[in-house]
């Protein structure tokens, strides 16, 4: 007897169904549909109008070089070109290693990122299980000379309060799931961790479906200028 793709899964939904489980939460979501993720947020970002807006694309975590060129930037833009910081616009597409900085402390100790990484705490000398780059500093000066003011300060939390936006991969995430599972011999599916660690952004991350595809429309469509960082 010859089944037809339809009704195979139309009777394997309904199995599920009958187990109590939602077709879509058994079967793993491996592209992100329009529907499944802020677009509104994203156009807004492409609509809107500055004088400079620069989009980082960031792979490699690198020490978190990038956040320091990402400072000097708004430094040197504001302060040498004096462009006013509201005509200021900078996005941050961080996929690959870099992605993992868009996930909070619970989502580094549950699953065990800076071992996965290779990163330590420098506090400890043992791999992070905390996000070592999003916590500013205990900077209060206004004075951009002072080595310990806020204009000086890269934390994730401090570039974002100037206006920075993160932004995650979703494709990203998923393949770091898979590698997680294998590398610690997990027993959750990959598609469950994605998700966990998607409910886990830090405040202000804005999650896309594929970040090469994201990065070819803040070029030709938001006209962002681009750097590899």
């Amino acid at each position: 007897m010859q089944i037809s793709r339809r009704t195979f899964v139309g009777t394997g939904a309904a199995a599920i169904g009958a187990l109590g489980v939602s077709a879509k939460a058994a079967e793993a979501q491996v592209i992100y549909h329009h529907s499944d993720w802020k677009f509104a947020e994203f156009d807004a970002m492409l609509k809107q109008h500055a004088r400079v807006k620069q989009l980082f694309d960031v792979h490699a975590i690198a020490d978190g070089g990038f956040l320091n060129a990402i400072k000097n930037s708004l430094n040197g833009l504001h302060f040498g070109y004096e462009i006013p910081a509201d005509q200021i616009k900078i996005v941050v597409a961080a996929h690959g290693p870099s992605n993992m900085l868009n996930f909070d402390d619970s989502m580094w100790a549950k699953y065990r990122l800076g071992e996965f990484l290779k990163l330590n705490d420098p506090k400890t000398t043992k791999p992070a299980t905390r996000n070592l780059y999003f916590p500013k500093g205990p900077a209060t000066s206004t004075d951009p000379e002072d080595r310990a003011s806020v204009f000086q300060d890269t934390s994730i939390e401090n570039l974002q309060s100037r206006g920075v936006k993160f932004l995650s991969c979703h494709n990203s995430t998923q393949a770091v799931a898979r590698e997680l599972v294998e590398q610690f011999s997990l027993k959750q599916p990959a598609e469950e961790i994605t998700q966990d660690l998607q409910s886990h952004t830090i405040p202000g991350v804005l999650i896309v479906p594929a970040m090469v595809a994201a990065i070819t429309l803040l070029q030709s469509e938001g006209h962002y200028t681009y750097i590899s960082s």
